[in-house]
């Protein structure tokens, strides 16, 4: 066992604040890694604040980690000290089931080993990686490239493979016209990767605050919500619409813009209930779906991709004392367009 400084939540909504936690010892097939950096993303806020129902406290959260190997248990091939790695949402599953063995880990039917908020195979709650180390099995790890910067890379380990995913099985590409909705820490990433794969891409945002970036990041457009012309101008554009947002929208209004087998795929997880009306999907054979982070297989994909387009996330790098006002901007929207945290600040 290893003893490391970590920032923790002692309890739902309060905050979080310096501590230290329990690493397990490296076995035969673990790698012992330095956190360098941690992105902070809202499903942190959620699960911290219990948004989605009861959690475990007390709490490290952090699910975005990037760092270096330091050490590697005896059974270890994949990875060697001084290897630049991440760590996403997830550190381990059954491994047993079909979605395992066809690297859909994130699908495993008995429930993925969830970074933090989670129960591992040994019975004790997972730490996520707002920590100085983390002790995960290589085959839960994937390889940073080169080309990008560990602290740039680091929310890519959430923020760029929830949006590469479903890009990626929705066929996003060229002659394909993509909207995402929302430009927060998931969308402008979802921006990034859906310009890079030849898609025309279109953000649609509540104003044009942000149109700007929007543009500067690779859309081709940028329409405000909150103008109801934008629906009536839209109807019957988009072959995918990658909504990023947690809040509840007017899914019926949305589902218009789609052309016929044209899909919404949601990314985000609403707190509240959503409704919709069946009409929405029925007349064009739309679909409205989801899709939940990636698999290993494609999170690697996903790193290779964007170091080889030059894809980092746009971040602002916080100090672990400032996580608490950080989680208060991401709640109003005031950042561009991810937090990450120096863990050397821990």
């Amino acid at each position: 066992m290893t003893t490391v400084a970590a920032y923790a939540a002692p309890a739902a909504k309060a905050p979080l604040e310096r501590t230290t936690i329990e690493r397990r010892a490296v076995g035969e097939f673990d790698v012992l890694i330095d956190v360098k950096f941690a992105g902070i993303c809202h499903s942190d806020i959620h699960q911290a604040r219990e948004g989605w129902g009861k959690a475990i406290f007390p709490m490290v959260p952090g699910h975005e980690i990037a760092g270096v190997v330091s050490e590697v248990g005896p059974g270890v091939t994949r990875y060697a000290v001084g290897d630049r790695v991440g760590v996403g949402c997830m550190v381990d599953s059954c491994r047993e089931c079909d979605n395992c063995k066809a690297g859909l880990q994130q699908y495993c039917v008995k429930g993925p080993n969830w970074t933090y908020n989670s129960v591992g195979k040994d019975g004790q709650p997972t730490y996520g990686g707002y920590s100085q180390k983390i002790v995960v099995d290589e085959n839960y790890v994937v390889r940073i490239p080169e080309g990008l910067s560990l602290d740039e890379a680091a929310p890519l380990l959430c923020a760029g493979i929830t949006t590469y995913s479903p890009l990626n099985h929705w066929n996003a590409g060229p002659g394909k016209k993509v909207a995402v909705v929302g430009l927060g820490g998931l969308g402008h990433m979802g921006v990034k990767i859906a310009h890079a794969l030849g898609a025309e891409v279109s953000v649609l945002s509540q104003s044009l605050r942000k149109k700007d970036d929007g543009l500067k990041l690779g859309a081709d457009h940028y329409y405000a919500t909150s103008d109801p012309q934008t629906f009536e101008d839209l109807k019957g554009t988009f072959d995918i619409i990658l909504n990023t947002v947690s809040a509840p929208l007017d899914f019926d209004a949305y589902l218009s813009l789609l052309r016929t087998d044209g899909a919404m795929v949601n990314v985000g997880i609403p707190e509240e209930p959503v409704r919709i009306l069946l009409s929405s999907v029925f007349g064009n054979r739309r679909s409205l779906s989801s899709s939940g982070i990636g698999g290993i297989p494609e999170t690697q994909q996903m790193l290779d991709f964007c170091a080889e387009h030059r894809l980092g996330a746009e971040i602002e790098l916080i100090r672990a004392d400032q996580i608490n006002e950080a989680y208060e901007r991401v709640v109003a929207s005031d950042v561009r367009y991810r937090f990450v945290i120096d863990t050397a600040t821990i």
